[in-house]
Order: structure tokens, then sequence, then C-alpha cells
């Protein structure tokens, strides 16, 4: 017991009398600053919308061919009915599994998205490193997407420095 007292001690002790530095960035800032993220992320609603548009043309083959059912149903045997049914259904999981294959959690767009944007965040990642260390310090937040930062010094804001380590001049 009497270790950890002392640890904690001591530990406080060390972190005030080492003034810790702090810095921010606001990564949002940071990609759309970027030229090849903008790019990536263009690519990447493009490919969606257009596979979004082959997924609702299949839908709408389904919703004729259950039109069409509806509408011949009275004249058509069970035996028919069932085959009509299997019919819809079977196509029904085929556009499903389009969607899935396109917008599923290892979908297209997923892979399309780790292979366009993620080396451009492990890059900013990296930059921001090496100024945590370069400039020796203890945390750099994020503000964006909603920290709950009440105030941030300007002075203080390192998102132009990995801009410019980057190579982007803002």
């Amino acid at each position: 017991m009497r270790k950890i007292l002392f640890g904690l001690i001591f530990v406080f002790i060390s972190t005030t009398i080492n003034a810790q530095r702090y810095a921010f960035v606001d990564t949002e800032y940071i990609l759309n600053n970027i030229p090849a993220y903008k790019a990536a992320l263009d690519k990447l609603n493009k490919l969606s919308i257009d596979w979004q548009k082959e997924i609702e043309a299949e839908y709408s083959i389904v919703e004729q061919m259950n039109k069409n059912f509806q509408a011949e149903k009275v004249l058509l045997t069970k035996e028919m009915i069932k085959q009509r049914e299997a019919e819809i259904a079977a196509e029904e999981r085929t556009v499903k599994d389009l969607q899935k294959r396109f917008f599923g959690p290892q979908g297209e767009l997923f892979k399309k998205r780790l292979e366009l944007i993620k080396p451009i965040q492990d890059e900013v990642y990296n930059v921001i490193k090496d100024i945590a260390e370069s400039g020796n310090y203890a945390i750099i937040l994020d503000t964006a997407a909603g920290a709950t930062i009440l105030y941030t010094d300007p002075k203080y804001d390192k998102s132009d420095e990995v801009l410019e380590k980057l190579g982007y001049k803002n």
C-alpha cells in the first residue's frame, strides 16, 4: 500500500514539476486541405452512387415481378403461385446479397475506403506523432468530430504545421 501511495505521489510531483506541453489538431480541417483526400472521397462517393443505382435497378425488377405476380395470381394454380413466390424471394435474396457485397461491413465500399483513405490518414497520424515527439508534447488532442474541449488557445493548434510537413502549405 505504501509503495502504491508513494508511486502516486511521485507521479503527481513529477508531472507538476515538469510542465507538460499540450497541443491540438483538427484532423477534419487537415484532411479537407489535402487534395488526395478530397479526390479519394469523390471517388468513393461516385462508386457508392453507381452501386446504389445498380441496387435500385435490381429492386425495381423485383417490384415489377411482384406487380406482375399480383396481377396474374388469380389465374395461377397453387403450384405456379409457389413457384413464382420462390422466384421472387430468390431475386430478393440476390439483391440483398449484392447490397451486402457493396455496402456490408466487409463490402467493396469498406475495402475501397481502406485502399484510398487509410494511407492518407496514416500519413497524417505519423506526422502528428513526429510533431509530438519533436515538440515534446505530452498530449495532442483532436478537436474534430465534437471533442469536448471548452477552450483552445490558437497558438497550440498544430493543424497547419501538420499540413506543412505533409507538403500542403496553407
